[in-house]
């Protein structure tokens, strides 16, 4: 562990591991290897141009731009010459031309180079606040950068992409995540299978936060983190469940089926929206003839659409058992 991380860990023990384990410097960043050492080249030629960084949460866009703004600043000469701004903070048009222009428009005595302004979830911004962030970057670029972080590169205009050297930051692979996981297993002390750290990163889906928030909550709620306690703390359904899930729907009667699943989901405390997505996965690997498999996943589509719209969930669980009861019959009536 590093001195700095020591350091935190005295100040405040019950750190979230979100940010106790967040990286410090572009050394620690563990993927994304061509756009780090793009970056690093940028900064060791002291040539950053305007960046603009996207793709999903938890891939490590605001980490990146924190670790160059560590690198190229001293932590006194940090607070004076970074402005981050996030989704929480207001920034419609007023911020823009206010703090941003104040910070943008003036020089540090101290300091020579320019000053970096971070703007996190930009996609959350008004297109009137873009607008006027547009003209901000084009007048300033002499001593300050921006580093703008979004989800959704279709939500910031094009205007400002162009001004903008884009990098986009896919999910993290399992090759990526497993061995971070597994610093913070051994400088943590925590038990963890191999079944339970597969299903971590499963649930992950190639966001690193999610994974670390995963493997922190299974540890404090159990001694062991196996895939029974991560499901069980996610409130996922097991595969195990799913198997039986989909195993009535196709073989039992449509009541007994009902029934079945409604006890399941009582039991376990299941949301018929993560029963659903499981048994989308699940149907993929059943050996249905196409056009059946077409059904079955058009009409999984319309109860998940209800489903987001608000809707009974009885009504949409006897929806489900009724594209699959219908799925089974079309199977027998044509192998009869």
């Amino acid at each position: 562990m590093s001195k700095s991380t020591q350091e935190t860990d005295k100040e405040n023990p019950n750190l979230p591991w979100v940010e106790k384990y967040r990286p410090k410097s572009l050394d620690d960043l563990i993927s994304h290897k061509d756009i780090i050492s793009t970056i690093r080249k940028f900064v060791s030629q002291d040539r950053l141009p305007h960046l603009l960084f996207y793709g999903p949460p938890g891939t490590g866009k605001t980490s990146t731009i924190l670790a160059v703004a560590k690198q190229i600043y001293t932590p006194k000469e940090f607070n004076s010459m970074v402005l981050e701004l996030n989704a929480s903070d207001d920034r419609g048009i007023g911020i823009v031309r206010g703090q941003i222009l104040n910070f943008a428009s003036t020089r540090t005595i101290f300091k020579s180079g320019f000053k970096i302004v971070i703007l996190d979830e930009a996609d959350a911004m008004t297109q009137d606040a873009q607008n006027a962030l547009r003209r901000v970057i084009e007048k300033f670029t002499e001593n300050t950068r921006f580093c703008i972080i979004c989800n959704y590169l279709s939500k910031i205009i094009p205007a400002i992409q162009s001004r903008c050297t884009r990098f986009r930051f896919g999910p993290l692979t399992t090759d990526q995540m497993v061995p971070r996981l597994e610093h913070v297993v051994s400088e943590e002390q925590i038990k963890v299978t191999e079944d339970g750290m597969k299903s971590v990163v499963t649930l992950a889906s190639g966001d690193m936060r999610k994974a670390l928030n995963i493997l922190q909550s299974t540890s404090m709620a159990f001694d062991e983190v196996t895939e029974d306690n991560v499901y069980t703390c996610v409130g996922h359904p097991l595969r195990r469940d799913v198997e039986n899930i989909v195993n009535w729907m196709l073989n039992d009667s449509f009541s007994a089926a009902y029934k079945n699943i409604s006890a399941l989901k009582t039991a376990k405390g299941l949301a018929l929206q993560d029963i659903l997505s499981e048994v989308h996965n699940y149907v993929h690997r059943i050996d249905f003839p196409m056009h059946i498999r077409i059904h079955l996943l058009e009409k999984m589509a319309d109860i998940e659409h209800r489903l987001a719209s608000g809707t009974n969930e009885k009504l949409q669980l006897s929806s489900l058992l009724g594209a699959f009861q219908v799925a089974r019959d079309l199977v027998v009536a044509e192998a009869s």
